[in-house]
């Protein structure tokens, strides 16, 4: 696959890295953006701006498959999408900030306004990382938080705490619930699928998949879930602030934002009706102290900026704060900010990669979600006539993985190694990023 990128951001970059080995990557902006990490890829590299419709044709946009723009002008984004629309009609991607463009794109290709004239996929990171946030916020004390089947089944990741039930065993020994299945386990730096004689350790971190049900016992018998999420400390008014405050505000859970700039604290009082809007400093000790952010159940610091959001998630963990969670600008940023402490750290960036991945992936699998910054994949396959009738115990993967779960109809399973796959299941499994083409293979996906 031909694949042109507008942009030699920061997204650019990781997207490039991340098709370069396997599709044709060409990159497109000003000569003085290009950086050393460009020059290690084997792409191709076009001064200029797609705008221009002569800078297009030299990038031979005609014979490429897909257009993504990712520069940081939203303008300058959905112009050249239009414009490649012109010349070729090629899928187009586009990248924006505001709110205002995502919803317009939407109108222009699902009405009659510009017939075939629009743009194919509207990208919005910061609403991607709000439904994220989200996810994580309001299941107390998981580190991530994936939906799958409609929201029957999920994926949860917790920490192994000092003195937890559950260290020093072995994982057929600490009776888990019915329909849960331990499917990865973080140590150290070391991802892997576990076993049934894997011994689990103080500050492991365990990668659960099973049934909402059966996840949310789970939790409360060994994570401490029965402990809800009542109260939430905001630090950013920005986009994401606000609109997490907005669905936190629905599931009637206590919010306070803490933002700088008094205008938009203004408008925020006026659009939250039952947020406390504070007009603040977030790295000032002394104003989190008096606006008692220690009693918090969460606090979320995300504004644009790493170290101040880096300083705000250090500030309210001396305060007292049970879980923090922090919004990193630089992906490279995300294992320093775990390293000094911070409960969570999530990338608005590493959102719109999986969503860019999923949408030009040629095959019929979906990528549903990533694990540890993408060190592992959860695949949902299709089941096609030749696995009809086969024991999971009897799937000989290539690579490791395993089957959390099996969707049937309108059903949810949990496998065990005596349940039989029918031709009409999707299964879902979790898997190492780099076993995924293995796992692919294997399933004879094309």
């Amino acid at each position: 696959m031909k694949i042109i990128i507008y942009g030699a951001t920061e997204i650019g970059c990781l997207l490039a890295t991340e098709f370069f080995e396997d599709h044709d990557i060409t990159v497109i902006d000003k000569e003085e953006n290009r950086t050393d990490d460009f020059d290690k890829l084997d792409i191709s590299f076009i001064q200029g701006n797609a705008t221009d419709m002569n800078v297009l044709k030299s990038a031979d946009i005609i014979n490429a498959d897909v257009f993504i723009a990712c520069t940081a002008l939203d303008e300058a984004n959905i112009v050249a999408c239009l414009s490649v629309k012109k010349l070729s009609g090629i899928r187009t991607i586009c990248f924006v900030s505001k709110s205002e463009y995502q919803n317009a794109m939407a109108l222009d290709k699902n009405g009659d306004y510009l017939g075939d004239f629009f743009i194919d996929y509207v990208i919005w990171p910061e609403a991607l990382l709000t439904q994220e946030l989200f996810r994580i916020v309001t299941v107390a004390h998981a580190l991530d938080v994936e939906n799958f089947a409609d929201g029957k089944a999920r994926l949860l990741e917790y920490r192994v705490k000092p003195g937890s039930s559950i260290v020093g065993k072995m994982v057929k020994d600490c009776g888990f619930t019915k329909d849960t299945i331990i499917v990865g386990i973080k140590r150290d730096s070391l991802l892997f699928i576990p076993n049934g004689l894997t011994e689990i350790n103080e500050d492991d971190k365990l990668i659960f998949m099973g049934t909402s049900h059966s996840l949310d016992i789970l939790a409360g018998t060994f994570f401490h879930e029965k402990e809800q999420v009542k109260s939430v400390a905001v630090i950013g008014g920005g986009n994401v602030g606000y609109m997490l405050a907005q669905s936190l505000e629905d599931m009637k859970i206590k919010v306070k934002i803490i933002e700088k700039d008094y205008e938009r604290c203004e408008y925020l009082a006026q659009e939250l009706s039952k947020t406390l809007v504070i007009n603040g400093d977030g790295t000032n000790l002394k104003l989190l102290d008096e606006e008692e952010i220690g009693s918090c159940d969460v606090a979320i610091a995300v504004t644009n900026n790493d170290e101040r959001n880096l300083l705000c998630s250090l500030l309210a963990k001396q305060l007292g704060v049970k879980r923090v969670i922090s919004r990193v600008s630089k992906v490279l940023n995300i294992p320093l900010f775990e390293k000094v402490g911070i409960d969570i750290a999530v990338s608005p960036k590493t959102s719109a990669i999986n969503e860019v991945r999923n949408d030009i992936d040629e095959t019929n699998v979906d990528i549903l979600a990533t694990v540890e910054q993408g060190e592992a994949e959860v695949l949902e396959i299709p089941i096609c006539e030749e696995f009809n009738g086969k024991l999971i115990k009897d799937l000989r993967f290539p690579a490791p993985a395993i089957v959390g779960i099996i969707q049937r109809r309108a059903n949810v399973i949990i496998p065990k190694g005596d349940t039989q796959i029918k031709s009409c299941d999707i299964l879902i499994i979790f898997t190492k990023a780099d076993s995924v083409d293995a796992v692919k293979d294997y399933f004879k996906v094309v």
